[in-house]
């Protein structure tokens, strides 16, 4: 897996928050410039908001088709501007924005028999993809941990976010991807950038 330095990913914080803030307070979007070069390969990248502990907004791509420092510009607009499950962010927010960005690996399917997934997701580093006809939805690494989700229950929470029943990763037509990420977040709005980590569970239901 590529990885990016503690340093690469202050940066992709630091740009994130600048085109949210460009975007929220000018309506401007800006242009990725002067970056190291892993900012111009091809990245699948989330961007997180939380405001006072809660999720604010959360958009990005699963799949890298774009260069990283263009998807991170678009992810932060997307996550603070268009997000169906919240309203926009005012610029009256920024200052309690806590800005988070995760850095996704090329997402695998699982090859083994269905059953065995539970064995197989590890928790704190596999972020999931189920997908069934029109239906898809995305965890990323971190949700498990945060939400204190055993590895059939992050299966089960991933089919609900698809719009599918919990138990749909055990349909043979159901294709389920995992994927790891760096995730690099502030420490709180506006502050020093770190690099989150979790304690290693393994694979399996805890």
């Amino acid at each position: 897996m590529f990885m990016l330095t503690l340093e690469e990913g202050r940066l992709a914080v630091h740009l994130a928050r600048q085109a949210l803030t460009n975007y929220i307070e000018k309506k401007r979007i800006i242009e990725p410039e002067n970056l190291p070069p892993i900012f111009d390969e091809k990245r699948g990248v989330f961007v997180t908001l939380h405001e006072d502990g809660d999720l604010r907004g959360c958009i990005g791509y699963p799949q890298p088709v774009l260069p990283l420092g263009k998807a991170i510009v678009d992810s932060a607009i997307n996550a603070g501007s268009r997000d169906p499950r919240f309203p926009k962010v005012g610029a009256g927010e920024l200052g309690k924005i806590v800005v988070e960005v995760t850095i996704l690996t090329q997402p695998e399917p699982f090859t083994e028999p269905k059953k065995k997934l539970p064995d197989l997701v590890q928790i704190g580093k596999d972020g999931l993809i189920v997908s069934r006809g029109p239906y898809s939805g995305l965890l990323l690494p971190q949700v498990a941990p945060e939400w204190g989700f055993d590895s059939l229950e992050f299966l089960s929470q991933t089919c609900v976010k698809a719009g599918l029943p919990a138990d749909a990763w055990l349909d043979e037509d159901t294709e389920v991807q995992h994927f790891q990420a760096q995730i690099f977040a502030e420490v709180a709005a506006e502050r020093e950038v770190f690099e989150k980590s979790f304690p290693d569970r393994g694979c399996g239901t805890v």
